[in-house]
């Protein structure tokens, strides 16, 4: 079963400890599911469909990864009323970001790239904070 949450969370949890390590390139794809998933848990707040049994998001296109679901908050969050104060900023930290990079070789990947996506990470982290303190999720 889907717990975007959940997700959100262990991910985050474990690329600290690979940043933290210095092992960039695990780290880095670990912030990419980071921001992925805590997006589409904020989704579902605001009203995403999701198709249980198929267990996804219904339509196609909130199906995506961090590279391409970033967009996709503000059109769930605009027509919700409780959503003030979770807009992202319009330059997407993970456009350079893509789940086949975890094919990629670690020497693609260094520090400043890698904070670069943590720093997209954390934005989502303090949302997923935000809509907790709010009541918005559990």
């Amino acid at each position: 079963m889907t717990d975007f949450l959940d997700a959100h969370q262990r991910h985050w949890d474990d690329a600290e400890r690979l940043f933290n390590a210095k092992r960039w390139a695990n780290a880095d794809h670990l912030y990419g599911l980071t921001a992925e998933c805590g997006i589409k848990r904020l989704m579902l707040a605001f009203g995403m469909p999701f198709d249980a049994g198929r267990n996804a998001p219904t339509k196609r296109e909130d199906r995506a990864h961090a590279n391409a679901i970033w967009a996709r908050l503000e059109s769930y969050r605009a027509g919700y009323g409780r959503s003030t104060g979770f807009s992202l900023p319009t330059l997407n930290p993970f456009r350079d970001w893509d789940i086949s990079d975890r094919y990629a070789h670690q020497a693609n990947f260094d520090e400043g790239r890698t904070l670069a996506h943590k720093n997209g990470a954390a934005i989502i982290c303090n949302l997923i904070k935000k809509a907790q303190r709010e009541g918005l999720l559990p």
